[in-house]
């Protein structure tokens, strides 16, 4: 059975006073779950005073990026071999990386491969834009990207990793629509099918598959119901603590119900 996650991205906001304050009030809020990870991403200089301080029962940590090369003369970068033993999850292959930092499919194929073998996991991100969407091109989009990230990839290493469908049309900071929860298990489905037949229906049906698309504690149970979808990548409303301790919450609940 495969266990629920939910993610926080944090992206580029607080210091490590507001984040230690944070992550002391949520932790207060938020019980053990056997069913359910909590997997917390924030800014790359909180990881490691936040590793410190984190509960591991209850929370992981996740990186927001990492280079592709394991060391060298690549000033001001990071490396997932440096975040080795730090984080369990990186998030790759964002919408705001692809659009904001020109990520193209070979780079987020090597960044994947290089999680991988430094034995962090991969919360891959895909999903059209809206004008991708309004030329029915979702699955071409979707096929494209999910394909190039896991070329170099075992079907033992796509069975661990962590998809996670993140329509751009769908995010607040680039319109924000509603997405139909039929739209979105149409994608899932989709997702599951195309890994399906590159590695088998064994790892597609490991491979864990998440929604991110301006997710809150009002629309987080009808996305958690979807057949398939097996949690959430949060973006501004992991920001505030309260809102996300319901968003953990009603995650348990639909876990337990299942």
């Amino acid at each position: 059975m495969r266990k629920r996650i939910i993610v926080a991205n944090w992206k580029m906001n607080m210091n490590i006073s507001t984040a230690s304050i944070y992550l002391n009030n949520l932790n207060k809020r938020t019980t053990i779950h056997r069913n359910l990870e909590v997997i917390i991403g924030p800014a790359l200089t909180l990881l490691y005073p936040l590793s410190l301080e984190i509960d591991h029962r209850k929370f992981s940590l996740a990186a927001q990026n990492g280079y592709f090369k394991d060391q060298g003369a690549f000033t001001g970068e990071v490396s997932f071999a440096m975040l080795k033993g730090l984080v369990k999850y990186a998030i790759i292959g964002h919408s705001e990386r692809r659009i904001y930092f020109n990520e193209d499919h070979q780079l987020i194929r090597d960044k994947v491969a290089a999680a991988t073998r430094n034995e962090i996991i991969p919360i891959l991100c895909i999903g059209e834009n809206k004008s991708e969407r309004v030329a029915n091109d979702t699955k071409r989009v979707v096929a494209d990207q999910l394909n190039s990230a896991l070329y170099n990839l075992t079907s033992d290493e796509v069975a661990k990793m962590v998809i996670a469908y993140e329509p751009v049309w769908a995010i607040s900071t680039f319109g924000g629509e509603i997405p139909k929860p039929s739209d979105i298990q149409k994608v899932i489905d989709y997702i599951r099918f195309q890994i399906s037949e590159l590695y088998g229906a064994k790892v597609a049906s490991s491979t864990r598959v998440l929604y991110g698309g301006s997710v809150n504690s009002d629309s987080i149970t009808a996305y958690l119901a979807l057949d398939g979808c097996d949690g959430a990548l949060v973006g501004g409303a992991s920001l505030n603590y309260l809102e996300f301790s319901k968003i953990i919450e009603k995650g348990y609940l639909i876990d337990k119900l299942a």
